[in-house]
């Protein structure tokens, strides 16, 4: 074997910063899109569970639509196809104010969205009927019921699931390198450039994602005991 190691290429010259710049840019585009994505998750999920029928297909369209097209896809529908919709001043604000950043941050939010709704349909579907009933037979709306009773508790109920949805967002956030995202793996990819060191760079890549994505488990796995319901949990495959 002669490849010769060089590991002191990861925090030499400009490539520590690199790796650092990509750390708090995957992180960045992370928490926005889990944010976005929860909200939309929130709404689609409880909407899947309404007797209304024109919601339930409308979160049912949602729902089938972003489970079964690419994310890379959406990635970059979002980049190139948004947009030259958009008034041109809100393109020149756009393009002078990171516009890759936010159309992976918006591709990355709506696509998991879809995948964070079924997780939070079944937390709803887990809750016994007599809590809804309960809830109905003191005065309370059905919007009030879910948004004061209903919500709450499923939210308790599905951190174990949607810590892996949570996860699978976080390394999918990679993605956004295919429009220019400087996030990790795009910092990993041209300290490569750079050195023609492929190993070393792409093991520190590796090595930073299985720290976050653990780190990310450890916090979760307090908050589920922190939060737990005893004799009730949710779990859910989402395909």
């Amino acid at each position: 074997m002669n490849y010769q190691f060089n590991w002191s290429i990861l925090w030499t010259g400009q490539s520590g910063a690199w790796l650092l710049q990509g750390v708090i840019t995957t992180l960045q585009l992370t928490l926005l899109a889990w944010c976005l994505a929860v909200m939309l998750g929130i709404v689609a999920g409880a909407f899947r569970t309404l007797p209304f029928a024109p919601l339930r297909g409308l979160s049912s369209s949602y729902i089938e639509f972003f489970r079964n097209v690419p994310l890379l896809v959406w990635m970059f529908f979002w980049y190139f196809g948004v947009p030259p919709l958009l008034p041109q001043a809100v393109q020149d604000w756009l393009f002078d104010h990171g516009a890759e950043f936010w159309a992976g941050m918006f591709a990355l939010g709506v696509y998991h969205g879809a995948r964070f709704s079924e997780v939070i349909r079944a937390g709803i579907q887990s809750i016994p009927r007599n809590q809804y009933e309960s809830a109905v037979s003191t005065g309370l709306t059905i919007a009030q019921t879910y948004r004061l009773i209903i919500i709450p508790i499923a939210l308790r109920l599905i951190i174990p699931p949607a810590t892996n949805e949570s996860l699978n967002l976080l390394k999918n956030s990679s993605v956004a390198l295919t429009i220019g995202v400087a996030e990790l793996t795009f910092q990993t990819r041209q300290i490569e450039t750079y050195t023609a060191k492929a190993l070393e760079a792409l093991t520190a890549g590796t090595v930073i994602y299985l720290v976050l994505c653990l780190g990310l488990a450890v916090l979760a796995s307090r908050l589920e005991r922190r939060f737990a319901i005893p004799g009730m949990i949710v779990q859910v495959k989402v395909d």
